[in-house]
């Protein structure tokens, strides 16, 4: 065997190995992000004001700017070693297809019955709210992954599980579904007529697939609604990008471990949870000046946010009733086509990562559907894995990169982030398959009414 393949194919990590604590990329951010405000006052929305949404040490968290590690407790740590550590594997197969001198590793975060990285931030989120003596907890879902995984974590943990899924995933993912009610979750379409917000949205779009904004209304509404309960969310905001980044620190143990350094880290990016905590610990080290990585977001040119989108304030919902975050959008009331991958349909982007976008330490790229799904078919082909439609944003991204040094003979090291698996996603492949997928990139005209409704925050 050569000195080349004595990396493993799958690095795995004991239990010992797996992080202790949680790692907050921004304590060593200079310039922070920028506050929730709320959107009666303007001013920086409180811990008090917080707490009537979130369970009291999710807005903790939320709020830390300062602790660069926080520690997991030990009841969460014992759910993780359930399915982790998650493998970092060595794409070998994909490499020889390729006939390229990259060297491609991939972060399999699939291997649980959620199929995904969600279940890291579930899990935590519900035992906060179970800590806090709540009867349960209010979401929304996109592609389903995460309400999959909040109701996985509730039912271990006897908690209530509320989920609003929006209506086109809901409809194109009847088996992610019931996944959910299989777990004990009762589970909506979204807009609906149960809250006043999905009446309203449903009386002004009427016939409308919905929208991640849409359901993030509803679900706020349902919880601020009802005695006990708390929203939970599975991107976006600071706390899940702490929580997720078990999945940075794991790979960058696995990689030290065979003294390997990564030249590009690649993640798909709806609202940031994937991404923010595959990067975590390297944009860490980039932070502190300590090391350099090119750090590549890739997202649906269908809903291109921080490619096309305006860095400014603008509410998290369609509905406007959560807080007013700082971050890349197009516009609260911007609705994507119902493209397949329901994950990645989200008008804004992470507070955390639109602020080092902003600062150029990180880039982005989008990719258009037809070529998401042939990648995603041949990555499933030679690597045995049927990949979810979003983390396949990153192999197409990956497969490029790994083209052009092909082209241009370097040996550039490339990880990426594999979030789940597409088992639930056959109906997308399907219409691939049949020739019947479309790609659709909105024009500066669609874009138009979401950008002129931002708020004027001066």
């Amino acid at each position: 065997m050569s000195e080349e393949k004595k990396i493993p194919y799958k690095i795995y990590l004991s239990e010992e190995e797996m992080p202790r604590d949680w790692y907050n990329v921004r304590a060593d951010m200079k310039k922070k992000p920028a506050p929730l405000l709320n959107p009666a006052t303007l001013k920086p929305m409180t811990a008090e004001e917080l707490g009537a949404v979130f369970c009291k040490e999710l807005v903790a968290q939320e709020l830390d700017n300062d602790n660069a590690f926080i520690p997991i407790p030990d009841e969460i740590r014992n759910f993780y070693k359930m399915y982790r550590p998650s493998p970092l594997v060595r794409a070998y197969c994909l490499e020889e297809k390729l006939q390229t001198p990259a060297k491609i590793y991939y972060k399999f975060e699939g291997n649980n019955t959620s199929g995904s990285h969600k279940l890291n931030s579930a899990i935590a989120q519900a035992y906060y709210a179970k800590k806090q003596g709540l009867k349960g907890v209010t979401t929304e879902t996109g592609a389903g992954q995460w309400g999959t995984a909040l109701s996985m974590a509730c039912a271990y943990l006897g908690l209530d599980c509320r989920v609003y899924m929006v209506k086109v995933s809901y409809e194109q993912k009847p088996f992610r579904r019931e996944v959910m009610r299989t777990y004990g979750a009762s589970v909506t379409p979204s807009p609906s007529e149960l809250t006043s917000v999905g009446r309203k949205i449903l009386a002004e779009h009427p016939g409308t697939t919905g929208s991640l904004g849409c359901a993030i209304s509803e679900a706020v509404e349902d919880a601020l609604s009802h005695e006990g309960y708390r929203y939970v969310l599975g991107s976006v905001l600071n706390q899940v990008l702490l929580h997720q980044s078990v999945i940075g620190m794991e790979t960058k143990i696995a990689l030290d471990k065979y003294g390997i350094k990564p030249d590009m880290i690649i993640g798909c990016a709806g609202g940031g949870s994937n991404l923010g905590g595959l990067i975590s610990p390297f944009m860490g080290e980039k932070l502190r000046g300590e090391a350099d990585y090119d750090i590549v977001a890739v997202e649906p040119a269908s809903c291109p946010s921080l490619t096309r989108g305006r860095y400014a304030y603008d509410f998290c919902d369609t509905g406007k009733v959560c807080p007013l975050a700082k971050m890349y959008t197009l516009g609260s009331g911007f609705i994507p086509s119902a493209n397949h991958a329901g994950g990645l349909r989200y008008h804004g982007m992470s507070p955390v990562l639109s602020e080092l976008y902003d600062q150029g330490m990180m880039r982005a790229i989008s990719v258009e559907q037809t070529s998401v799904f042939a990648a995603a078919e041949l990555f499933a082909r030679v690597e045995g894995i049927l990949p979810a439609p979003e983390s396949s944003h990153a192999i197409r991204a990956a497969i490029d990169e790994a083209m052009r040094c092909k082209e241009t003979g370097e040996e550039k090291t490339i990880v990426f982030g594999l979030t789940g698996t597409g088992y639930f996603d056959m109906v997308a492949y399907e219409k691939y398959n049949n020739g019947e997928m479309t790609d659709y990139i909105p024009s500066d005209e669609d874009l138009k009414p979401g950008f002129d409704s931002l708020p004027d925050i001066g």
